[in-house]
């Protein structure tokens, strides 16, 4: 195995250098602030379900792989990949109780014949409630700052015919955590947009990964039956915004919705963060 230092070695928005392609820019230490929203099933209270609410505070740790990772091939020859491992912590702002934590990996995949298809990336990663993600998909550089497009929260499915008036007022009339807007509940997003207001975002790297076409979550038996996590959706973008006085910072937002399933309706959970790499 020949050895490299996949650290970034390219000017935002000419990663083409760098044997991690457009996650180059990821390694490193990261933290800010977010919000987290997840409907969940409410049996012990005898009720349907409960809206959770948070402000977190969060950490993610980017580590390179030291060197390219071989895939064998039969039907085409060997191609080589290269990521980073990472760490994601996320704690209720107020309280700085754990509410979330997640290793995984990203991957960049390169171009193949058979099969047919283009680069990629890949986000691989695993959580203690019993769930294990694979995520695939592209990425591009911009110039400027992200667009950022609303993301909605509203539940849907079959289930959604039966509830009754008043079903859904907690996502109308909610305890929000401090920062958090009433208009963030319907469009999460919102709080993204907010955060960069005013700001002269110079570049920006996307990466969208979603488990659907390619990839999927695979959970223990009791969150299949209890509330089933179906899909994956994420944008992540990197951005390389500019100070006043000239000066240059990165800066890390992020949007993913996770689809839970229960009493015959999909619940958007979603989370969003902006952090500073460090």
């Amino acid at each position: 195995m020949t050895l490299y230092s996949p650290r970034r070695v390219a000017a935002p928005g000419n990663l083409s250098s760098s044997p991690l392609g457009p996650l180059a820019e990821l390694e490193g230490s990261w933290s800010g602030r977010g919000f987290n929203l997840i409907a969940v099933p409410n049996k012990q209270h005898n009720a349907a379900f409960r809206l959770m609410l948070n402000a977190t505070a969060e950490r993610i740790q980017f580590n390179a792989i030291g060197g390219p990772v071989p895939n064998r091939g039969s039907a085409q020859g060997d191609i080589d990949i290269f990521g980073l491992t990472y760490l994601q912590q996320v704690n209720d702002a107020p309280t700085m109780e754990g509410l979330h934590i997640e290793p995984g990996i990203w991957l960049n995949v390169p171009a193949t014949t058979d099969p047919k298809a283009g680069p990629s990336i890949v986000r691989q990663s695993t959580i203690p409630h019993g769930d294990s993600l694979l995520a695939q998909g592209t990425s591009l550089v911009v110039a400027g700052g992200p667009h950022i497009s609303p993301v909605s929260s509203k539940p849907t499915g079959p289930g959604m015919a039966h509830a009754p008036l008043g079903y859904l007022d907690p996502y109308l009339h909610s305890n929000l955590p401090p920062g958090m807007k009433q208009s963030y509940v319907a469009d999460m997003n919102e709080a993204l947009r907010d955060a960069i207001h005013g700001q002269n975002i110079i570049s920006t790297t996307v990466l969208s990964v979603a488990s659907i076409p390619v990839g999927g979550i695979v959970n223990i038996p009791f969150v299949t039956v209890n509330a089933n996590a179906t899909k994956l959706e994420a944008i992540f973008w990197i951005e390389t915004v500019e100070r006043p006085d000239g000066t240059q910072f990165m800066q890390l937002q992020y949007t993913q919705t996770v689809i839970l399933n229960f009493l015959n309706i999909d619940w958007p959970h979603i989370s969003v963060g902006t952090l500073i790499r460090t």
